[in-house]
């Protein structure tokens, strides 16, 4: 699967990249939501920062959701409030996940992502 990551940390990107490519999958990874855009096509599914500079995770998932992106977007962050994933949730994205994570939460939060997703009811 093409995933893409979009976080202003390059240690994240790394982290994040170095498991999912252990597990199989291909991976680009960028500093911000602007540099995110031009490879929504590529991407088959996103995991983005909430907090970066230039565009926003949630600023960036509004943007492909608004672009007919159709596909899972997983938000990564240190916020752990109830109405920051309210929010998350109402921009279009389809899961969450909190900094810091094993890289075992990390996959589970993906693969259950997918399987969220992927469920008949949310199928367009």
């Amino acid at each position: 699967m093409n995933i893409l990551i979009a976080d202003d940390s390059s240690a994240m990107r790394k982290l994040i990249s170095t498991v999912l490519e252990m597990n199989g999958h291909s991976v680009k990874s960028v500093e911000n939501g602007l540099e995110a855009l031009p490879h929504k096509d590529w991407a088959e599914f996103v995991i983005t920062d909430i907090n970066m500079p230039i565009m926003t995770g949630f600023e960036l998932t509004k943007a492909l959701r608004d672009a007919g992106f159709n596909k899972p977007i997983l938000c990564l962050t240190t916020e752990s409030d109830r109405s920051k994933k309210d929010l998350g949730k109402e921009v279009g994205a389809n899961g969450w996940i909190v900094k810091p994570f094993t890289p075992d939460s990390l996959m589970a939060t993906v693969n259950a992502c997918l399987l969220r997703f992927n469920a008949p009811a949310n199928r367009s």
